[in-house]
């Protein structure tokens, strides 16, 4: 997207003499083939007649300024805030200009084409929907960069410019079908799907996306299933990985990162296609299947059972069955589909760790058993002597865990804290006589019974055995220092952006800390550095982190914070840090803010409509992060030195170059040599050279005129530096010593040198012209001497 802006700057007449300018004049386009729209008022806004008027002024026809309702011709940032008119500029692309018409402009067909869009923002609607001038009314534009070239290179389609040609000529290649052509003009649509897909695919890549389920990696998915269904279309099958280097060699000098992003691209997109291609050839058989049965039943939609039945069993997404049904005329019941997900969601908690009913059944009546763990891995977390109460395999309780397999083991005392209030289940490892154990996780599948899942790595762990129980010392301290700072960031963000911030919920971890609260906006740089300011302010004290329990009435007369839908019982735990932060909190703490060390935020983003989420790094985690910044500022001041030096070699060649005259035409030197009674003259300035510099200068300029005088000087810094040099066949008639004697007074200095060169210091940089000027007087007078 190409765009032009002014803040409180040039507004309407200027932003549209700058199109006009653009359009008409540098680019050149006809102006018969341009339209421009204008709002035509609506609902208590007034009609923009300013803009219409300008369009006129800067030479468009009258007839060819059109308007248009709040649809096509107000921008606005939502319900509140900045908003305004804007004026878009359309073009007719068609050959046959008699059916250019101005029904045509956002009416049917493509060959009237928007280019470009002028947002004139310049009312502030509040919360009543009352529009309030700006005070500093501002411009904002966009154009279609693809869009324009294609009008520019007079092409039809934006998949038919230049930039396009390198990836179209490999789908070509590739696929068996020439794009444009007379036959099959149906395949042109997988083309121009595989062109964008592979360009898209292989930029998000590069910028560190993945496939996934989720966010941005979801997208990309998508957008990789899509492509591998176009390619198929074609006579030959076409896949996005074979067409990442035609992407990098039309895309790579602009964006050279996609060359060293190459291979991680290609292996990228080669897994997710080979996953997904197993999954499509069964897919579109048995949803075509399906889509036949259904016309012969003569329905046009596809049951949400359907649908479940075809994303369950066959594992084919949503998406792509909805694609392929539209394609077919065929609507899907996705109503129903949820429906029917929402009853496997409750039947699946038999896919994660604990929570099957099988499990929750079986854990419920151990925890009934043995009763509650006791928890001491607040102080106590290395060594601790444990007792096997329990073990569960695959929803079972066993007597022993043979090596090599994996269960769910109850540990009383246990150092080992489950995940719970944002803190992640603990990792660490279990000993025993003959024997050693890794624990992966720890959680609570029913109530407060914890079990944490172990692997066995040696021997075999038996119901009954003690065992030593440790969580590493590392892992711990790292996880106190992020959940208390998780805490202090809580109330720095109250502080800093008012007591409507509510946390969302939030993830500690050893290595960062996660923290999602509610907010109306994006927070300012300024409101960032003040939060992670405050926060460390509060470290920096080093006040004692207070572990307190008591009745839950008192901790919320106390004036605690509560995390917005927790359960809690009678009695809480609440975790202070001096008397600035109070919170509900059954988590691992420092004992002093300072254990924390240091606070570093280093991402802050929306995460759902109100909902943002900000990252941060303590500790270790926050060091770790300062070395590699300082790594790469190291690597980037070498290269800046290295990039600083190969300029000052290249201004310093310019320079040269321009004081030779080698960059003036017609011989350059020779042109501006005069002659002084038969002998020629070159006298310059050549500011900021130095001696050594202006040597070598005067001894090219003497091998150019092969037989003459030359007289340079230069100002550096209000000093002046005078020389002359004499080709040795004029040293006995024009000592450049005499000459320079004659020059050097001008500028208040004096010199010296030898017969073919001389030169002089001086102070008064402001006379260097005029010693120049008298460079001829005075060599007239050295030869008639």
């Amino acid at each position: 997207m190409l765009g032009n802006f002014s803040f409180g700057d040039y507004f309407k007449a200027g932003a549209i003499e700058y199109a006009w300018e653009l359009l008409t004049k540098i680019w050149k386009l006809d102006v018969n083939r341009l339209w421009f729209t204008v709002f035509e008022g609506d609902e208590g806004v007034p009609a923009d007649d300013e803009a219409a008027k300008l369009w006129v002024k800067a030479g468009a026809a009258p007839d060819r300024v059109l308007r248009f309702g709040k649809k096509d011709n107000f921008w606005s940032m939502g319900d509140t805030g900045p908003c305004g008119p804007c004026s878009e500029i359309h073009y007719f692309r068609g050959e046959d200009l008699s059916k250019n018409t101005s029904a045509l402009v956002n009416g049917p067909g493509d060959d009237t084409m928007e280019i470009w869009n002028l947002v004139f923002m310049q009312y502030d609607r509040d919360a009543n929907g009352a529009l309030n001038p700006l005070p500093a009314p501002s411009v904002d534009t966009g154009m279609g960069l693809e869009r324009i070239a294609s009008v520019l290179q007079k092409v039809d389609t934006v998949y038919d410019i230049d930039a396009f040609q390198t990836i179209v000529g490999k789908i070509e290649e590739i696929g068996g079908h020439r794009y444009g052509g007379e036959m099959e003009k149906d395949l042109d649509t997988a083309v121009r799907v595989l062109c964008d897909h592979a360009r898209s695919t292989t930029f998000l890549i590069a910028d560190g996306v993945i496939p996934s389920n989720e966010g941005r990696g979801y997208v990309l998915r998508r957008i990789i299933r899509r492509a591998i269904r176009f390619g198929r279309k074609l006579p030959k099958a076409v896949v996005l990985s074979a067409l990442v280097d035609a992407v990098i060699k039309a895309m790579g000098s602009a964006y050279p990162e996609l060359k060293g992003r190459r291979e991680a691209i290609h292996a990228t997109l080669n897994a997710e296609e080979e996953r997904f291609s197993r999954t499509l050839t069964v897919g579109v058989e048995r949803v075509g299947q399906l889509l036949d049965e259904i016309r012969t039943r003569g329905e046009r939609t596809i049951s949400g059972e359907e649908v479940f039945r075809l994303y369950d069993t066959y594992g084919i997404p949503v998406d792509l069955i909805g694609e392929l049904a539209e394609e077919e005329g065929v609507a899907l019941d996705r109503e129903g589909f949820e429906t029917m997900m929402s009853s496997a969601r409750a039947k699946a908690k038999a896919s994660s760790k604990f929570q099957t009913s099988t499990d929750t059944a079986t854990f419920a009546r151990i925890a009934e058993k043995v009763g509650p763990a006791e928890f001491v891995g607040y102080d106590n977390y290395a060594n601790v002597p444990s007792v096997v109460k329990a073990i569960v395999v695959d929803g079972q309780e066993r007597d022993v865990l043979h090596h090599g397999s994996e269960g769910d083991v109850a540990l009383s005392p246990t150092p080992f804290y489950a995940e719970s209030g944002g803190q992640i289940g603990d990792a660490g490892t279990l000993e025993w006589q003959g024997g050693r154990a890794t624990v992966i996780d720890t959680q609570k599948p029913v109530g407060e019974f914890v079990v944490s899942r172990v692997r066995v790595d040696e021997g075999h762990l038996s119901h009954g055995a003690t065992v030593r129980a440790s969580v590493p010392e590392p892992t711990r301290l790292d996880t106190t220092a992020n959940h208390t700072a998780t805490h202090l960031l809580h109330k720095a963000l109250k502080d800093v952006l008012g007591d409507t911030v509510q946390q969302a919920g939030s993830l500690v971890a050893p290595d960062r800390l996660r923290f999602d609260y509610t907010y109306h906006q994006p927070l300012t740089e300024a409101q960032i550095k003040a939060i992670e300011d405050l926060v460390n302010e509060k470290v920096r004290e080093n006040v004692e982190v207070t572990k307190t329990t008591m009745p839950i009435a008192d901790a919320k007369k106390s004036g605690a914070v509560a995390m917005f839908g927790e359960k809690y019982g009678d009695r809480v735990r609440i975790v202070a840090a001096g008397d600035w932060s109070r919170e509900f909190c059954g988590g691992c703490h420092v004992n002093r803010t300072g254990d924390i060390g240091v606070f570093k935020i280093i991402s802050d983003r929306s995460l759902a409509a109100g909902v943002r989420r900000m990252e941060a790094l303590t500790g270790r985690g926050a060091l770790t992060y300062f070395q590699n910044l300082d790594e790469s500022a190291h690597a980037l001041q070498q290269q800046l030195n290295e990039k600083q030096k190969q300029l000052e070699r290249e201004v310093k060649q310019l320079r040269m170059k321009l004081a030779s005259g080698a960059a003036a035409p017609l011989g350059g030197a020779l042109e501006t040599a005069v002659d002084v009674a038969g002998v020629k003259l070159i006298a310059r300035r050549a500011d900021d050279i130095s001696g050594g510099d202006l040597r070598n200068l005067a001894d090219e300029l003497r091998s150019k005129i092969k037989s003459g005088v030359v007289v340079l000087g230069s100002a550096t810094d209000g000093k002046v530096t005078l020389l002359t040099a004499v080709t040795k066949d004029l040293v006995d008639r024009v000592p450049a010593t005499s000459l320079i004697q004659k020059l050097a007074p001008i500028v208040g200095g004096k010199g010296g040198g030898k017969p073919d060169l001389a030169q002089a210091g001086g102070k008064d940089a402001e006379k260097l012209d005029d010693a120049l000027e008298s460079a001829s007087e005075a060599l007239r007078e050295l030869l008639s001497a």
